[in-house]
């Protein structure tokens, strides 16, 4: 019966040292290998380009995403559909108060308060943080977690005039012909992060 009870208490040793990463903890997200891709579009057409992710980590329990935050830089905001002059004037008009104060709000953030579903494709639940406006949003994610790394993806649009960025919005202003911009914006997020 010692033996037994011994061979039992091994076995639940070895069972619980080497279960799957993935049941539980927090994921740091890595910076460097983690992107946001911004689109604006306009009656005339549109524009593009990046922005950095600061820091940010997701707390997993069971195999799925529970919670988390990410921040991003706005002070790394670029143009890449266009270059030179043209870019250098959007990029400037882009950090001002017109558009997303960058000087006076250095970065935004994305706290999930809920994830629903289960495996790989789920929806996401959160208040999004821009320009120090907080509001609720909703959007679909994949997520897929292999070992000791996650990997996230999700297409995020947001009505920028929730946060005050009224510029250009036909919401707002009459007359604007082909110099209208929509008022939402996507994000096209990609993470990666790791225990």
């Amino acid at each position: 019966m010692k033996k037994l009870t011994v061979l039992l208490l091994a076995l639940a040793t070895v069972f619980f040292a080497f279960k799957p990463a993935n049941e539980k903890g927090t994921y740091a997200v890595k910076s460097a290998e983690s992107t946001v891709k911004w689109i604006g579009k306009k009656v005339s057409g549109e524009h593009f380009g990046m922005i950095s992710v600061k820091e940010g980590s997701l707390d997993v329990k069971k195999g799925q995403i529970k919670g988390g935050t990410f921040v991003i830089d706005m002070n790394t905001i670029t143009v890449d559909d266009i270059q030179g002059e043209w870019a250098d004037k959007l990029l400037g008009h882009l950090k001002s108060d017109d558009f997303f104060s960058v000087e006076k709000f250095n970065t935004a953030t994305l706290e999930i308060t809920n994830v629903k579903g289960k495996g790989s494709e789920v929806e996401v639940e959160g208040n999004l943080t821009i320009k120090g406006i907080t509001k609720p949003i909703a959007f679909p994610a994949k997520v897929s977690i292999e070992g000791n790394t996650l990997t996230a993806e999700a297409k995020i649009s947001v009505d920028r005039t929730q946060y005050d960025i009224k510029y250009g919005s036909g919401s707002f202003f009459d007359g604007l012909g082909d110099k209208m911009i929509y008022d939402n914006f996507d994000l096209e997020v990609a993470l990666t992060a790791a225990l």
